[in-house]
């Protein structure tokens, strides 16, 4: 089982995260390449909270063709061009998560592969049970 500690001698965190998370030996992971706002017909939305949406649904998708579902993303790291609403994206992502807190990171970055990507988002995903302290 996973677990997922906030340690007591650092600072309760400021989002929607953990501190931590110990994977046990043998548990199968599943990473996630970056995913950008693509819909699957190809179009990319304009505005940013349009695009976090799309990236959210694709990264969902992609743990559901292993039989995931978020719950199962142990590290999520989010790369933002710099200027862009760090907020409208912290709500997608708690649409998506719900209660669950995976370890993350987040960073402004000054662009993407393609000036049409605002934001990109991978991770990496475990198969098995989890424990909350």
């Amino acid at each position: 089982m996973t677990t997922y500690m906030n340690p007591a001698d650092v600072h309760a965190p400021v989002g929607n995260y953990t501190h931590t998370a110990v994977v046990p030996a043998g548990t199968e992971l599943v990473f996630v390449s970056g995913q950008v706002a693509i819909r699957p017909d190809g179009t990319v939305p304009s505005a940013f909270a349009e695009q976090a949406e799309v990236v959210f649904a694709n990264l969902r998708a992609c743990l559901a063709a292993y039989g995931l579902g978020m719950e199962s993303v142990v590290k999520l790291n989010a790369y933002l061009v710099a200027g862009q609403d760090i907020q409208a994206m912290r709500e997608v992502r708690a649409r998506y998560f719900g209660a669950h807190k995976p370890t993350s990171t987040a960073v402004f970055i000054p662009a993407l592969v393609s000036p049409e990507f605002l934001l990109e988002v991978e991770a990496i995903a475990e198969r098995g049970s989890f424990t909350r302290p």
